[in-house]
C-alpha cells in the first residue's frame, strides 16, 4: 500500500480547473487553456506522500527550475510562460506557481546517469547493465560512468514505482525519431549542467527530465523540457569534496527522511501496509536547510 496519507483538496480559484494532485505539486487549466503548476511543500518518500511538509520547500523547487531554464535555453526551450498568480488565488501561491504551455507530453521520463547509484547499481550488481547497456566490471556505489548515459522509465502514478525500460523499449512506445531526440536532448541537458554543479563544487549523480511537444508558427513540432528541471527532487546532488566511490555520497536531497524512516526511532516499516508517521521537527529543519543549501549553492543567490 503506498499514496497519500492523507490527500489535499484542491483550491478553488476562479476561473481554474483542477486536473491533478501530484506528489508535491497541483496541476489546474486556466481560461486560456494554459497549465497552471502550483508546487506545495509536500515530500515523499518510499512511494508515500507524508504527512509532514517542508516549509519553503515548493518555492525552493520553483526558483531553483527557473534559474536553470534560463541556463538552459539555448539548448531546449521550456514550457514557463510566466509566475503570475492567477486573480483569487490564495497568497500562499506566490513564488511557487508557474503558468505553463499545454504540450502533448511525452510519457517517458528521460534520465540521465553519469554516476552509479540508485536502482542503476541493483541491475549493474545483478547483470553489468543499466537499462540493458553493457558497462565494464569493478564499477562499485558511485563510480563515474565511462560517460553519461540515457537510462529512461515509465512514468509511474501516486505511489506507484517509475520502472526502468530499455532504450529500444521507448522507441517502440514513441518512435525512432522522438526516441532519438529525447536521448540526444537529455543527454545535451545533463552535460550542461553537470559541468555548472561540478564549477560550485557539486556532483550531479544523475537526474530526470520531462518533456513535451508544441506546434510552433510553421506547424513544425518542437521538443519542450516541461514539468521541475535539475532540483534535489529530480536529481541526486553530491557534496564534490566529500565523493568517495564505494559507499553511499552525502547528498542536497531527502536522505535525512528517509533515514529516519528506516530508523529504529520511527517505529514504521517500509515494508508494511501502514502510513508512515509524520517527522520530527529537527528532521523537517534538516530537510529544509538541504534544500536551502543546494539553491544557494548552485544559483550563487541567498534564500530568504
Amino acid at each position: 500500500m503506498s499514496g497519500f496519507v492523507v490527500k489535499p483538496e484542491p483550491q478553488q480559484v476562479p476561473g481554474l480547473v483542477h486536473l491533478h494532485t501530484g506528489k508535491v505539486r497541483d496541476l489546474y487549466r486556466n481560461e486560456a487553456g494554459d497549465l497552471v503548476m502550483v508546487a506545495s511543500d509536500r515530500t515523499s518518500a518510499y512511494d508515500w506522500v507524508l504527512p509532514s511538509v517542508i516549509p519553503d520547500k515548493g518555492r525552493i523547487l520553483t526558483q531553483l527550475s527557473l534559474w536553470w531554464f534560463d541556463q538552459l535555453q539555448d539548448l531546449v526551450p521550456h514550457h514557463v510562460l510566466s509566475t503570475d498568480v492567477p486573480a483569487g488565488a490564495p497568497a500562499d501561491w506566490a513564488g511557487r506557481t508557474l503558468v505553463c504551455k499545454s504540450l502533448r507530453m511525452v510519457p517517458v521520463e528521460c534520465v540521465a546517469r553519469g554516476y552509479l547509484t540508485g536502482s542503476g547499481l541493483v541491475e549493474y550488481q545483478d547483470s553489468r547493465t543499466v537499462c540493458g547497456l553493457a558497462l565494464p566490471e569493478g564499477l562499485v556505489n558511485g563510480s563515474e560512468l565511462p560517460g553519461p548515459i540515457f537510462t529512461p522509465a515509465t512514468k509511474a502514478a501516486v505511489g506507484d514505482h517509475d520502472e526502468n525500460v530499455s532504450y529500444e523499449e521507448v522507441a517502440r512506445q514513441v518512435g525512432a525519431e522522438t526516441a532519438a531526440l529525447l536521448r540526444q536532448t537529455t543527454l545535451a541537458v545533463y552535460g550542461r549542467a553537470r559541468d555548472i554543479a561540478r564549477d560550485r563544487g557539486i556532483v550531479l549523480a544523475d537526474t530526470k527530465f520531462e518533456f513535451g511537444y508544441e506546434t510552433v508558427a510553421d506547424g513544425e513540432d518542437r521538443l519542450v523540457i516541461a514539468d521541475e528541471v535539475l532540483t534535489p527532487d529530480s536529481s541526486r546532488f553530491w557534496p564534490a569534496s566529500s565523493w568517495e566511490p564505494g559507499r553511499a555520497q552525502p547528498s542536497f536531497d531527502k536522505q535525512f527522511i528517509r533515514d529516519w524512516l528506516t530508523s529504529d526511532d520511527s517505529g514504521w516499516d517500509p515494508r508494511s501496509d501502514s502510513p508512515p508517521p509524520a517527522l520530527p521537527q529537527e528532521i523537517v529543519d534538516a530537510s529544509r536547510a538541504k534544500y536551502v543549501e543546494a539553491y544557494e549553492r548552485l544559483t550563487g543567490l541567498s534564500w530568504s
